[in-house]
């Protein structure tokens, strides 16, 4: 299945921003989140406005965090896939009736100088040029 295009949001201002223009969106942790601000951040987060749009939790090279994401109701969770442990979370995310990804998607980062004006051309599928 494939997703909206991605979005990184790293708090409600992103949130917000990243589903203003009512398109279909990927909303995005930044690299490694799981890990500095935890996945009881990220669904409290996303509770907030995500609304049907997916998400995607990064959990870096932290399987106990990407596990801790599972339980805690994330659909989509990426791991490092040289993570020893990779395939005992990638059964636990198929039995959950989650996907485990192995690698972050291209996206706009609205942590970045200039992504917002960027925003409607990247979700309208306009994606050339350097990602956010």
């Amino acid at each position: 299945m494939k997703r909206p295009p991605a979005v990184v949001v790293h708090g409600l201002s992103h949130l917000k921003q990243a589903i203003e223009p009512g398109l279909p969106v990927t909303l995005l942790s930044g690299a490694g989140a799981a890990t500095y601000a935890g996945c009881g951040w990220w669904r409290a987060l996303m509770a907030l406005g995500a609304g049907e749009n997916p998400d995607i939790l990064d959990c870096g090279d932290a399987p106990g965090r990407a596990m801790e994401a599972l339980r805690a109701g994330c659909r989509l969770v990426l791991l490092d896939p040289a993570v020893p442990a990779w395939g005992l979370v990638a059964a636990r995310a198929a039995a959950a009736g989650a996907r485990l990804l192995a690698d972050r998607p291209p996206a706009l980062d609205l942590g970045k100088p200039g992504a917002q004006r960027r925003l409607r051309a990247w979700l309208e599928g306009d994606s050339t040029g350097p990602v956010g």
